[in-house]
């Protein structure tokens, strides 16, 4: 019986391994893809925006 208790949370552990696995492949593309990829774009874009307004602030400091 040692064998089982021993081999149950590995077997366990891989069975949501597995399931979280495809559940994040599932969500891939798809409907929502155009809307998650507009969020990363806007994202991206917002953090170029910030780093360029600081560097024109600090050239203009010096």
């Amino acid at each position: 019986m040692d064998y089982v208790s021993a081999l149950l949370p590995p077997v366990v552990m891989a069975v949501f391994f597995i399931g979280v696995i495809r559940v994040i492949v599932k969500t891939q593309g798809g409907a929502n893809k155009a809307k998650e990829d507009a969020a990363v774009d806007a994202a991206i874009a917002r953090a170029e925006g910030a780093r360029q307004s600081s560097a024109t602030s600090t050239k203009t400091d010096v």
